[in-house]
Order: structure tokens, then C-alpha cells, then sequence
């Protein structure tokens, strides 16, 4: 049986999308909450918790971005185009955000000035990361496979809507991090902030969801029609079930059990998305197979993807093991 080769790529390009989010999220969460540790000495051991690994979860932002680019081309030069202010955004605030993290450790007299843009860079990304995917979602303009939209067609009430959802719920994975990885006076504060922004992205949530499927008629026929109502039905079931045991863990004073089910809320959000989006890289206008690269293309990429994506796995899954545990306020990477 012969394997369409697209479908393998998309479903790589998706896993290291995913990948980027459940790794990156609470790491941007993390400067997200800054302003609710006002303490030097707090902020120190918050940028601590992440400083092993902050750096290497990039790496996922990097293999989705150039496999997009190199396997489907097509995809890349409409989105592209769609996108690029909100993408310049958050890859500047990226840069902005890694520079302020290394200079507050050594700048002691300015380091309020690099605290607020560590948060400045965290928020505007993860919001910008929220208000790209919105303005997919919402559908871009094309016309002759090229984009034909204006320059701020990204920029509209439902995109701004899911940027504040993304900024919301990666402001909950830093804070569940935080009540995983730390202990004491930061911890208990983490587990009270979790509280209103469980509640919170549960709301905005629920108003995205039933604000797409009037948004396309792919979007309501995926999700009401039959067969693959069914399947959708199972998503909001599975993440009313992650919801109460984010609650659940947060109100018994649980430590693991918040921030793995908050990761439950991302990725049954993001199986919801691309049950929405399936078949197509651009919703109604170009499908995963029409979009890919040729067929030699995809193979010769694909002996490179499957040497590099374990090595990723594998030094991401060890970094994680080697620094596992709670959090020495009296000791530090830096």
C-alpha cells in the first residue's frame, strides 16, 4: 500500500507545532505572570526553573516554520504574505525576550527595566501567536494561488479574541510550572493565580468554539455533520474531563496533576482545531495535497526528519529527566 507522503509531512509539521506549544507555552507563561512576582529573588527563581530547557523549545517553532517552507511551498507563500506583521511581531519579541532573560541575571541596578521586557517580549508573542492562528482560522483571500488580502486583514475581533485565549492559557501553563517546579510562597501564589485563569480560558474557550463553525461552512459541516460529529463530540467531552482535574488538582494542593491536565486542554484544543481544518493547509482554498511539494522532495526530506525529530526527542526528554524535581531557591543555573 502506497503512503501519501503529504499527509506524513502534515502530520510531522502538526506534531512539531504542538510540540512548540506544550513546551513553549508555560516557558512564555512564565514572563507572561512576571508582574504578579514583584521580588527580585522571586523572578530569579521563576527564570531558573525554565533555564535548562527554555532555549532548546524553540527548536520545534524552527523544524514547523522550515518544513512548512520546504514541503509546502504553496501554503508558505499564501500564509506568509497573510501574516507577516503578526509573525515580524512575535519573532522580534522572541529575540527581545532571550536578550532580557540573559541581561537581568547581570545588569543588577537595570534589572526592573529587563524584567518588564522579558514580559513585554512573552506577552506580545504569545500574542501574536494566538492572533496568526485566528486569522487562519478566519481564512485568507486568494486569488490565482497567490494572496490577494489586504495588509491588515489579520486584524480582526475573532483573531484578537484567540490571541487573548493563547495569551491566557500559556499565563496558566507558566503558573501550573510554577506550582510543579517551585515551592513555598511562589508556589502557593502559582496555585491561586491558576484558579481565574482556569476559569478564564475555559470561557474563551467556549466562545471561540462556538464562534468557528459560523465562520466557514467547512468548520460547521466538520463538526455537526455526520460522521465526524461523533469524533467531534469526543473533544469537548475529553476536555470538560481535563478541566475538572485542573480544578481538581489545584483545589487538594496537587503539584503534577494541574499542569499535565492544563497540557490536556492545549492539545484536545489543537486536535479540535485540526478536525476543523482537515483536509486543507488553508481552509477552503488548498488542500494538503494541492499544497505539497513534489513527491521527491518529501522522500529526500523525510531521511533527514526521521534522524533529526528523534535526536530532538531524545535530548528534550533527557534535559527534562536531568532537571526534574523541584526548584533550590539557593541555587541556580546562571
Amino acid at each position: 500500500m502506497d503512503i501519501d507522503l503529504s499527509f506524513v509531512w502534515a502530520g510531522i509539521i502538526a506534531f512539531a507545532v504542538l510540540a512548540y506549544v506544550v513546551l513553549d507555552g508555560f516557558d512564555l507563561g512564565i514572563g507572561i505572570v512576571f508582574p504578579f512576582f514583584r521580588k527580585r529573588r522571586d523572578r530569579d527563581v521563576m527564570t531558573n526553573s525554565i533555564a535548562p530547557v527554555w532555549d532548546g523549545n524553540e527548536t520545534w517553532l524552527v523544524l514547523g516554520g522550515g518544513g512548512l517552507m520546504a514541503v509546502f511551498p504553496l501554503a508558505y507563500a499564501i500564509i506568509m504574505p497573510a501574516l507577516y506583521m503578526p509573525i515580524i511581531l512575535m519573532l522580534v519579541s522572541l529575540i527581545f525576550r532571550g536578550v532580557a532573560f540573559e541581561f537581568r541575571w547581570r545588569t543588577h541596578h537595570e534589572s526592573h527595566l529587563w524584567d518588564f521586557g522579558f514580559w513585554i517580549g512573552s506577552s506580545v508573542a504569545a500574542l501574536m501567536q494566538g492572533i496568526s492562528l485566528g486569522a487562519l482560522v478566519q481564512g485568507v483571500a486568494v486569488t490565482g494561488r497567490q494572496y490577494a488580502g489586504g495588509w491588515w486583514d489579520w486584524l480582526t475581533p475573532f483573531s484578537v479574541l484567540t490571541g487573548v485565549a493563547v495569551l491566557t492559557g500559556y499565563a496558566l501553563l507558566g503558573v501550573t510550572w510554577l506550582n510543579l517546579k517551585t515551592s513555598g510562597d511562589i508556589q502557593a501564589r502559582s496555585a491561586k493565580l491558576a484558579r481565574p485563569l482556569s476559569l478564564a480560558l475555559l470561557a474563551l474557550i467556549a466562545i471561540v468554539s462556538l464562534w468557528t463553525p459560523f465562520i466557514n461552512r467547512i468548520y460547521f459541516e466538520r463538526w455537526f455533520a455526520w460522521p465526524t460529529a461523533f469524533f467531534s463530540a469526543l473533544v469537548p467531552l475529553l476536555l470538560a474531563a481535563c478541566a475538572f482535574a485542573l480544578w481538581s488538582g489545584l483545589t487538594q494542593g496537587k503539584h503534577l496533576q494541574p499542569f499535565l491536565s492544563a497540557l490536556g486542554v492545549f492539545v484536545l484544543s489543537f486536535f479540535g482545531l485540526g478536525i476543523s481544518f482537515y483536509p486543507y493547509m488553508i481552509p477552503g482554498v488548498l488542500t494538503i495535497k494541492e499544497a505539497a511539494a513534489p513527491e521527491s522532495s518529501m522522500k529526500f526530506l523525510l531521511v533527514g526528519a526521521m534522524i533529526l525529530v528523534p535526536m530532538i526527542l531524545a535530548y528534550t526528554a533527557y534535559a527534562y529527566w536531568v532537571f526534574r524535581g523541584k526548584i533550590d531557591p539557593e541555587e541556580g543555573y546562571h
